[in-house]
């Protein structure tokens, strides 16, 4: 009987300690898991009505999706899941006509990309830098 009795209580340890490997304990490292396309805010700040789907592929890189039958329609999903944290999801759809960028959707708003917002700076917030009319005089080498 002790014999018997033994093996139960191994057996038993053993599924117990086998159920216990397999949980997870806080504290433990989770890496983070990212997912899609990657698009940033600076990315769709450069997209303009009337861009060819080059232009925009140059920009925004390949579209996880294309749907077969939408293939005017590119669907760009990036997901992130950082350790414990809860799964953060951004979507941007861009629809085309005639080869060209006529519409977007999503989680983005479009914007003035950086360099636009530096080359049309208000000129009001500007300092005022005043000119005043000066002679020259004569173009050099006509003697006069």
């Amino acid at each position: 009987m002790p014999i018997s009795l033994h093996r139960i209580l191994c057996i038993l340890m053993c599924a117990s300690l086998l159920g216990l490997a397999g949980c997870s304990f806080p504290g433990v490292y989770k890496i983070d898991i990212q997912q899609g396309n990657v698009v940033t805010q600076e990315m769709v700040n450069q997209l303009r009505p009337g861009m060819t789907t080059r232009q925009v592929r140059f920009i925004m890189g390949t579209p996880l999706i294309q749907d077969t039958f939408h293939p005017n329609r590119w669907d760009y999903l990036y997901s992130m899941q950082a350790g414990h944290q809860a799964r953060t999801q951004e979507r941007v759809s861009l629809t085309f006509e005639n080869d060209q960028l006529v519409g977007l959707a999503g989680d983005f708003i479009p914007g003035t990309s950086r360099d636009e917002a530096i080359m049309s700076r208000d000129t009001a917030a500007d300092p005022v830098i005043e000119t005043y009319p000066v002679e020259m005089g004569a173009p050099l080498g006509t003697g006069e």
